[in-house]
C-alpha cells in the first residue's frame, strides 16, 4: 500500500486536550494516486489498489482505468452510508454500457502507462508544458461542455 491515512493528534483549544483527528478523505487527494497506480501497473506482480481519493463513482471509473485491481472507499461509505455501494456499483455499470464496454477487465489499466499513448503525461517534466499549455486545456474544456450530449469523441 503506497498511500495510506494517517491519525494524527489534534488540539483542542477549547478543552485543552489531545485527540485524533479523523479527516475523511476527498476527490482532491485522487491525482496522486491515479499516477502512481498508471505507472505501476503492468510493473509489478502484484494487485493494486487505490486507497484514499475515491468519493464518486467516476473517481472509481478513473482508478480502474489507472490500473487499480480494486478501490477501497471507506470515506465515502462513512459519509453516505452503505447503500452508496449500489450507486457505486450502478454508475459503474452505466458508464461501461455507455462506453460500450463488457467487463471490468476491459477498462482496467487502460490508460496506465504501459497501455497509454501519451506516456509523457505521466512524466513530472512535461509540467512546464501543461502549464504553457493551459489555454489550450480550457480550450479543451469548453469543446467537451459545449458537446457533452454527443457521442462523438473530443479532438485530441
Amino acid at each position: 500500500m503506497l498511500f495510506n491515512r494517517f491519525l494524527q493528534p489534534d488540539v483542542d483549544l477549547e478543552h485543552l486536550t489531545v485527540w485524533p483527528r479523523l479527516e475523511l478523505s476527498t476527490s482532491a487527494e485522487l491525482l496522486l494516486r491515479l499516477r502512481w497506480l498508471a505507472i505501476l501497473r503492468g510493473q509489478l506482480k502484484c494487485s493494486l489498489a487505490a486507497t484514499g481519493g475515491v468519493a464518486t463513482p467516476n473517481d472509481g471509473i478513473k482508478a480502474l482505468l489507472a490500473g487499480a485491481d480494486v478501490v477501497q472507499m471507506v470515506s465515502a461509505i462513512m459519509r453516505h452510508g452503505p447503500s452508496y455501494f449500489a450507486v457505486m456499483q450502478s454508475e459503474l455499470r452505466r458508464w461501461m454500457e455507455s462506453m460500450e464496454f463488457a467487463r471490468i477487465d476491459d477498462i482496467r489499466g487502460r490508460l496506465s502507462l504501459a497501455k497509454t499513448d501519451a506516456p509523457d503525461a505521466f512524466e513530472r517534466a512535461q509540467y512546464i508544458r501543461i502549464v504553457s499549455g493551459w489555454r489550450s486545456w480550457l480550450g479543451y474544456q469548453a469543446y467537451v461542455r459545449a458537446h457533452e450530449k454527443d457521442k462523438s469523441k473530443p479532438p485530441s
